[in-house]
């Protein structure tokens, strides 16, 4: 008796969201952690959701999302460097000029 099923099919966002999560720590640093953050959890909530075909690629959808927040997270604690740094040697400049 032969009892294989039928494979299951990848979620196409959970692949998107992979892409875009490697893609921005690459080439699109910003814009593509958006995506895969937006990606991810649409992926994640249409995996759960399917019932009649069941999905493949929670795993894909959650590498996409830590891939995503952690470079908005570095992206964010870049900023604030900048701007705190960037203030301190203002103030050294104007305060050498005076």
């Amino acid at each position: 008796m032969n009892t294989t099923s039928a494979p299951r099919s990848t979620c196409t966002l959970a692949v998107v969201s992979l892409c875009f999560g490697i893609a921005a720590w690459t080439v699109l640093p910003f814009i593509g952690a958006i995506v895969a953050v937006i990606c991810g959890h649409m992926a994640r909530r249409d995996i759960r959701q399917t019932v009649s075909e069941p999905l493949d690629g929670d795993g894909m959808a959650v590498t996409g999302l830590v891939l995503g927040y952690a470079q908005l997270a570095l992206s964010l604690l870049t900023a604030i460097a900048l701007l705190f740094f960037g203030s301190v040697l203002l103030g050294f400049l104007v305060h050498a000029w005076s």
